[in-house]
C-alpha cells in the first residue's frame, strides 16, 4: 500500500513556509507529521500564541527509535520541552497555555466556569464530530454513506446551535475553536467524495466553517487541499490502516 509519506513526505503551500520559519534550535521542539488533524491541533495553538519552537516532521508509519522515546505509541504530536518529553495533542495545547503564560491570547478562558463550559465541548467535538467525520470517509457504498452523513450533520447542528459569535466561544478564538478546524479544512475530502456540503448542515455552521478556515494560524498550518485528499484516498476505500481508522472500526475511541 502506498502510505500517505510516500506520496507526499513533507508539508506543502503556507505550512511549508511555516515549517521554513521554524527550524532553528529552540529549548521546544514539536514533532508532528504534516497531514496529520491531531498534530495540526497543536501546531495551530503555537502559531495562534507565537511561541518560538523547532519544527521535526516525523514519519508516524516508520517507528524510529528516538521518536519512539519521546511517544512510546509512536503517534504524532509530541515535544521534547527543555529534554522532556510530552505527548498528546489537547495535553499539548493545554501545556503551552500553561507553560507560556505570557504568550497571548490565551485559548482557554480565565474563569473556572466558562472554562469547563470550553472543556465540555472540546469533549463533543473528539468524541462525536471527529468520529463523525471518519466514520463518513470509511463509509462504503450509499446506504452507509448516506448514514453517517445524516449522522454527522446531526452533530455538526448540535455544535452549531451553541456558536456565541463569530467564534465557538464569542469573540475568543478558543481551544473548541481549534480542536475542530483541522476537520474544517479536511470538509474537501467529504465534499468531494461523500456528498458532504456546509449548507446542508445549517446556516450557522456554514458561516462558522467559513471563519475558522481563514484563521491566520488554522491557513499557516494547511496544505495543498488536493494532498489532504490524496493522503486520505485509503480511508475512502476503507483501507487506511492507521490507529485511527483501526479504533473507528473497532468502535473505539480514538487514540
Amino acid at each position: 500500500m502506498v502510505l500517505p509519506t510516500d506520496l507526499f513526505p513533507h508539508a506543502t503551500d503556507a505550512a511549508l513556509k511555516t515549517v521554513e520559519a521554524h527550524q532553528d534550535p529552540q529549548d521546544l521542539v514539536f514533532y508532528a507529521a504534516w497531514f496529520c488533524p491531531s498534530a495540526q491541533r497543536s501546531w495551530i495553538t503555537l502559531e495562534e500564541k507565537g511561541i518560538p519552537y523547532q519544527y521535526k516532521e516525523v514519519n508516524p508509519y516508520k517507528k524510529e527509535k528516538h521518536f519512539l522515546d519521546i511517544n512510546p505509541k509512536g503517534l504524532v504530536p509530541a515535544v521534547e520541552h527543555q529534554g522532556k518529553a510530552l505527548f498528546e495533542s489537547l495535553v499539548l495545547c493545554e501545556f503551552f497555555e500553561d507553560a507560556y503564560p505570557t504568550h497571548e491570547p490565551r485559548i482557554l478562558p480565565e474563569d473556572p466556569y466558562e472554562k469547563a463550559y470550553a472543556r465540555i465541548w472540546i469533549d463533543f467535538v473528539a468524541k462525536a464530530l471527529v468520529p463523525g467525520f471518519m466514520r463518513l470517509f470509511m463509509a462504503q457504498g450509499t446506504e452507509k454513506q448516506d448514514a453517517a452523513r445524516a449522522e454527522l450533520y446531526d452533530s455538526l447542528r448540535t455544535f452549531s446551535a451553541q456558536i456565541k459569535g463569530p467564534y465557538f466561544l464569542g469573540e475568543q478564538f478558543s481551544l473548541v475553536d481549534i480542536v475542530i478546524a483541522p476537520w474544517v479544512t479536511r470538509d474537501v475530502i467529504a465534499a468531494e467524495h461523500r456528498a458532504y456540503n456546509r449548507g446542508d448542515v445549517a446556516a450557522e455552521w456554514k458561516q462558522y466553517a467559513g471563519r475558522v478556515e481563514v484563521r491566520e494560524s488554522v491557513l499557516g498550518t494547511k496544505s495543498n487541499p488536493e494532498q489532504y485528499v490524496d493522503v486520505y484516498a485509503p480511508y475512502l476505500k476503507d483501507e487506511a490502516q492507521s490507529e485511527a481508522a483501526k479504533a473507528i472500526r473497532a468502535g473505539r475511541v480514538i487514540p
